[in-house]
């Protein structure tokens, strides 16, 4: 094959360096496991379910205020099975005698 022209020279050698280095990586996440690609799904995971936790707590401070806001009666949130984002807080009352 023909030599390189002078002004190639430089990029055939930051091509090798890149190279290099990119086999230097690979090496390294060969030898370390846990930062895997099952490391970077837990972490998206992880992100997906703190941006879902802060999304039903922005809707439960929604319904509080409104549900304080129309009505009389006091409200707590509290997680719910049932998909409830806020439950009504009623007395106990004592019968009377």
């Amino acid at each position: 094959m023909a030599a390189n022209p002078p002004g190639q020279a430089l990029p055939n050698r930051a091509r090798v360096a890149i190279l290099a280095e990119l086999e230097k990586e690979r090496k390294r996440l060969l030898q370390n496991p846990s930062m895997n690609t099952a490391g970077g799904r837990s972490s998206m995971k992880d992100f997906r379910d703190n941006a879902e936790q802060q999304h039903i707590a922005a809707q439960q401070k929604a319904a509080l205020q409104h549900a304080h806001i129309h009505s009389s009666g006091f409200f707590i949130t509290q997680d719910s099975s049932f998909g409830n984002l806020i439950l009504p807080v009623i007395p106990r009352l004592e019968p009377e005698s």
